[in-house]
Formats: C-alpha cells, structure tokens, sequence
C-alpha cells in the first residue's frame, strides 16, 4: 500500500491532458474492473490486488503469506513448475505475484494473439495451485535464505525495530516473511488455507490496461476470477503507529551506523493528508532541496543522504525517515533531526518553501503514465485506497488549495519531537538508549 500510494500522491495531470480514459466494467458475474483502452500495440496488462494480506496469518504460521504467494507460479493445475514455466515462456506472458501486510498482488502483461491461453494460465495459477512438495521446500530454502540476509542487513534490522516498537502484538509488528521457526513449520495444508483465505473473488480488485475492449474484458474476467471462493476476512484491529520518543541502539560491528526514525502519521482519507504531504515534502521528501538534506548533509557532511517519508498503511499510518553516518556523527546527526523537527513544528515552513513544493509537485510529473503495466498498477492502487474515478482531475486542485496556515497548523498538531524514536543500528560514538 506504501508503494501505491507514493505512486497516486505523484499523479499530478488531469487524465484529458493524457488522453486516458478509464471506464468501469462489471463482468456478467458481477466482478468489476477498471480499464483503459490503448489499441496502438498488440499488448496487455492487467494487475489485481486481493486486500488484506499477511495481516490475516497466525502469529505461529507468521510468513505463510509469503511463502504461498511465492508458489502460485511454481506448478498450477496439470502443469508442473517446469511445465508451468515452459508454457509462460512460449506465450511471451509474464508474470509476477507478490504479498505485503494488507495485499496480494498479481500482474500479468501478454501478447493480444495469446491472450486466452495466456489468461487461462494465470487462472490455473490463482485457482488451482499445486503446492507439490519439492517446490515448496525449495522456495521455503529461498525464504530461510532470504531470512538470514535479513538478519545480517542493518536497514533491515532497523526497520523491523522500529515496527516492534511502533506495533507491538500486531502483524504490522513483525516481518511478514516470518521467523525460521514459524517458516519451517509451515505444511502443505497451511499454505492450501492461506490460499483459500487470501484470494478471493469478493476482495479483488482490478486494472487493465491495453489491447482489449470492454465488451471482451467482461467475460474474460469470470474466467479468470469466477472460481475463487467467497469468504469473509479474519478481523484484523487498526493499529496505532505511536511509538514512545527516546533511542533504541542495536549493537552491530560497522565503522558507520544506521539510523531509522519515526512517529505517528495521518492517513490518506484525512482532511489534514495534503497539508501532511507537502509538509513531509519540505522537511524530507524533497532530496536537495529539503529541510533535513540542507541541514544534516549540506550544512555539516554528517551523511550522504537523509529522507522522509508519509507511511500509509491500511491499519496504521507513521512518519518514517532514514539515514547513515559514521559512528562518530550519528549523535550530532540525530540532535540536528530532532532540533529541526522542533523547529518546523514551532516555527513552520515559509511561504516561498510552500510555492516551490506545489510548482514541484503539480509540475514536475514523472511520466508515471509510461505503459500499459503502470496504469494498470495505478487503477488498482486507486481501487485499493477507495478512491473515485474522477479523483485523478481534482488531484491539482487539492495541493493547490492547501495554505501557509494549514501547512503550519498541521506541522504544529502532527510533528511532535518527544515523540519522535530512534532506532540506530551500529556501534555508535555518545549514545546511549533512552526514552523521553
């Protein structure tokens, strides 16, 4: 959801500007979709997203998600996963299944003289996956591999101390690929279940874009979807996102450390999100030009880069900022991060700084519209944020109308530094864990 949403928030453009147009088309079974028509090129892609994801697992079957999302591929109906693979290969079809805490995600583009096969074999890999068991314990040795890179990572480490800190006894609090204990102890019955629970028809939503009218997308999407089961999600409770202010330090032997941060957001349907945005664009989402980069970078050399950013979730949403430095600056480093985050909370941003980012943000669009794969991503990621059709024409008109005062007023309420937490991840010079 993250990913999507930094995609929507950058659509700056009308869609008559882009000559796109996109209509909503309900199947004869009920199962709706939003297309657009681009008939220039033999070409289609269409991507879906099944809500609620990893959030809905067993604490003791943490990663089972993950583990049976990276399956679908590996066999499906009569087709082994050296069968399975073959027969993508020679219909020059591609493609790709991923999970996260609150979506399944599946995209396929395919050739429009192959488009029935190429549709008839992702629906045997959304309905009918094998799960045979040389495939399953040789992605579980790729997830355990992936587990213990993880483990030696130091963003990796960072971010997920930072997530148990802000979501204790929540799925967001823990890695979605799981423990090498709760991985390994995932059977084949388990990964039959999360299938059954993830992808179902009633959680779906989709996006096409390409060669294909509306008129063949309606009975092409009950084939593809009308076989998935029916069912209602396990209830997963929202989630705070507040983390106590103070440093949390991880030892780890490295001449630099690293450094995660991060507070209590605003979520993307609230009427402060637009103020928060370019708020967030000012103080670290802008590269050079922001507040952060121009006084921990520019000013000092203390990193090469410093960044933040507005981490929307479905349950909970957070600020999140990130930055490397020797072990002998992190100290200095965080002090500046937290004076300057005091500052822009008292004194605010500037009427020069708030033009700059509304001429940079309704300005400088970054061809997000440059093929069939990205719109469709874009149309399910709008789906997936419950957002209208027309919200792309008045997306201009919401940065536009944000003000100096609500800029300000919002910095005031959401920014608050004795809340702010840092995790730092190394063998840092001066510092010791602490709360405020």
């Amino acid at each position: 959801m993250i990913r999507l949403l930094c995609t929507l928030v950058a659509l700056v453009l009308p869609l008559e500007a882009l000559a796109i147009e996109i209509q909503e088309v309900t199947s004869p079974g009920g199962i709706k979709a939003w297309l657009v028509e681009e008939h220039s090129i033999p070409f289609t892609a269409i991507d879906l997203s099944f809500t609620g994801g990893a959030n809905q697992e067993a604490s003791d079957r943490r990663g089972v998600t993950n583990l049976m999302t990276g399956l679908l591929e590996e066999g499906a109906a009569d087709r082994d996963a050296r069968a399975f693979a073959e027969a993508a290969e020679s219909l020059a079809a591609r493609m790709s299944f991923d999970a996260s805490n609150d979506t399944v995600s599946v995209g396929m583009t395919f050739l429009t003289e192959n488009r029935d096969e190429s549709l008839a074999l992702l629906r045997d890999a959304l309905v009918e996956p094998r799960f045979d068991a040389p495939a399953v314990e040789r992605v579980r040795e790729q997830v355990l591999a992936g587990l213990a890179s993880d483990a030696r990572d130091p963003d990796e480490i960072a971010a997920r101390r930072l997530a148990a800190l802000s979501f204790p006894g929540h799925p967001y609090g823990t890695s979605m690929s799981g423990t090498p204990e709760t991985v390994a102890a995932i059977n084949i019955e388990d990964l039959r279940a999360a299938h059954a629970r993830a992808l179902t028809r009633d959680r779906v939503n989709v996006g096409v874009t390409g060669d294909i009218t509306a008129e063949d997308l309606g009975p092409l999407l009950d084939e593809l979807l009308g076989d998935l089961p029916l069912a209602s999600a396990p209830e997963v409770p929202e989630a705070d996102g507040a983390v106590d202010g103070g440093i949390t330090v991880v030892d780890f032997p490295s001449p630099q450390s690293v450094v995660m941060f991060g507070q209590k957001g605003v979520p993307f349907d609230d009427p402060d999100y637009f103020p928060a945005f370019i708020l967030n664009h000012i103080l670290g989402g802008s590269g050079f030009d922001s507040r952060l980069m121009g006084e921990v970078r520019e000013k000092r050399g203390l990193t090469y880069g410093i960044g933040t950013y507005l981490a929307s979730r479905d349950l909970a949403d957070q600020i999140i900022g990130q930055f490397s430095s020797s072990n002998d600056n992190t100290a200095a480093a965080i002090d500046i991060v937290r004076d300057e985050w005091a500052r822009i909370a008292t004194e605010g941003v500037t009427q020069e700084e708030l033009d700059a980012a509304k001429t940079y943000l309704t300005g400088a669009y970054p061809l997000r519209f440059d093929g069939n794969s990205r719109i469709a991503s874009i149309l399910v990621g709008m789906q997936d944020m419950d957002l209208p059709i027309e919200y792309i024409d008045g997306r201009n008109d919401k940065v536009n109308a944000v003000t100096l005062d609500d800029v300000n007023r919002v910095a005031a309420k959401l920014l608050t530094p004795d809340r702010l937490h840092f995790v730092v991840v190394g063998q840092p010079e001066g510092i010791e864990p602490s709360s405020f």
